[in-house]
């Protein structure tokens, strides 16, 4: 029997953003960075895989270390990370792995015989002879590199970067920082590189030879961000960063992140190359724009992620931020649909994610797979250098990272579940730690209008705390909502239910 599939997909010790989902021989394979819990930046491990079959996305299998950032020697001193990657499998049948170092000015290209690896490096993605000598692609920033092999064998290579609408791309100075030396010396390296940089603010595109390596002709541009962006389509939601690109049928689909940043954006056009539309929002890892939202219903972050259709049902991945900061995110992913026009409309995000439809409200669940996470401080942009980030009501984990839980509950904190099937549910007992004065209240809306249940805390809070739920059998989404003094940590929530007749 399948069980039930919630967000994060992958385990909670688990921390791979970016997610690029592939289906390879009807197995889903998951291609992306690669976190720590309590980071201190962004990708600091090698690149793994994980992969589950197409009909049962709750069964995810580790495959291994996939590629390690010391094996391109443009890094053999271990000085650079591995950013978000892409796979395809090439004309040849080979799966070719297409990646970037933090801020260097290349692509680099590993290749494997399985999507699972390990793979080999393999070269940089460079000019032909007739252009630019072959140099290697160092033009408009080479960043996120994404790539597609057409059903005709042609390959096409995206990338860009694109400083935020409004920003000019700066390096803070280094020597006014309260940072180890190692990372002032990594600071002022990437200021040499920027300096005089010109960045084109647009997605750039560019088909590849047979080799998968080697550019057929100059990058050239093909979605507007930054000062480009004005006056288009895609004026609002410009491009930034993240490219990701799919065929659906006989059309093309650009996923990316917009300057906005916490939103995955697409495009269409019925070429792979040009003449792209801009299409709408697919998903914001705040909610920020559903239903018309303005407030953030969990802590905002970058965002990247693609496309996939599996078991006749399209998904799209995307990753959420925890531990009070911007270097330990998780994979997350929602179904969306495709409507008879192409549209697509903005989805939700939730803690059931690949289930399929809702959670039983039965048994117990982690609290670390909430998709609601409010409280009093919650910030409505983003703002990484915040010290609010780390303190705010947020998903941690104890050291190690290999148990995730909810902390930093205080007095107007919400924690919210979506969602869950109901049926004959008499109480919920919480896994709680700390100390509070107040009242919990179960609710099915995050304004408390639909109150389920209500409980006091006094002082000591723990192990467990039951609230006598009165719900109505059918979907609703759960929300705990908190008043009182004090602070809580949630480790999990348990149904109990009477007995069927």
């Amino acid at each position: 029997m399948k069980k039930p599939a919630f967000n994060p997909y992958l385990p909670e010790y688990e921390y791979v953003p970016d997610g690029e989902p592939h289906l390879f021989d009807g197995r889903v394979y998951i291609y992306g960075s690669h976190d720590r819990a309590f980071g201190e930046k962004y990708c600091e491990d090698d690149y793994v895989v994980w992969s589950a079959p197409e009909d049962d996305l709750s069964d995810w299998r580790y495959e291994g270390v996939s590629y390690r950032r010391t094996q391109d020697p443009s890094n053999a001193n271990d000085e650079y990370q591995l950013w978000a990657p892409d796979v395809t499998r090439g004309p040849d049948g080979k799966y070719y792995l297409y990646y970037c170092l933090s801020f260097y000015h290349e692509i680099g290209v590993a290749v494997s015989g399985s999507p699972a690896g390990p793979f080999e490096f393999y070269g940089h993605v460079k000019y032909p002879a007739s252009i630019r000598g072959g140099a290697v692609l160092r033009e408009h920033m080479p960043f996120d590199p994404a790539v597609l092999t057409d059903d005709d064998g042609r390959v096409y290579l995206y990338y860009g970067f694109a400083p935020a609408k409004g920003k000019e791309m700066s390096v803070p100075d280094p020597e006014g920082l309260d940072i180890p030396e190692e990372e002032k010396r990594r600071l002022r390296k990437i200021a040499e590189r920027f300096a005089g940089e010109q960045f084109s603010e647009y997605s750039m595109v560019a088909e590849l030879e047979a080799d998968m390596l080697t550019l057929k002709e100059e990058p050239r541009e093909l979605i507007p961000g930054g000062h480009h962006e004005d006056g288009t389509d895609f004026e609002g939601h410009g491009f930034f960063e993240a490219s990701s690109i799919r065929k659906v049928g006989e059309r093309y689909y650009f996923v990316y992140s917009s300057h906005l940043s916490h939103e995955l954006c697409y495009a269409v056009s019925d070429k792979p190359d040009r003449d792209f539309a801009f299409g709408g929002t697919l998903v914001s890892n705040g909610d920020i724009g559903l239903d018309g939202r303005t407030e953030p219903v969990n802590v905002l972050g970058n965002n990247h992620g693609g496309m996939v259709r599996a078991n006749g049902n399209w998904y799209i991945f995307y990753h959420r931020q925890t531990h009070g900061t911007e270097f330990s995110r998780q994979g997350c992913a929602e179904r969306l649909e495709i409507l008879p026009d192409g549209s697509i409309e903005q989805v939700e995000i939730t803690s059931c994610g690949l289930n399929g439809g809702p959670l039983p409200a039965a048994g117990e669940y982690p609290a670390y797979i909430a998709c609601h996470i409010t409280d009093p401080t919650t910030r409505s942009s983003i703002d990484y250098g915040s010290p609010v980030m780390r303190e705010q009501t947020r998903i941690t984990s104890v050291p190690g990272g290999k148990k995730q839980y909810v902390t930093g509950i205080r007095d107007g904190s919400a924690v919210g579940f979506k969602y869950f099937d109901f049926r004959g549910v008499t109480a919920l007992t919480l896994s709680l730690r700390g100390s509070f004065d107040g009242t919990v209240s179960v609710c099915g809306d995050a304004e408390g209008q639909e109150e389920f249940g209500r409980a006091a805390l006094a002082g000591q809070a723990g192990p467990e705390l039951s609230v006598p739920l009165n719900v109505p059998d059918g979907v609703h989404a759960l929300y705990l909502r908190f008043r009182g003094s004090g602070s809580l940590e949630l480790d999990s929530l348990r149904f109990s239910a009477r007995e069927q007749k």
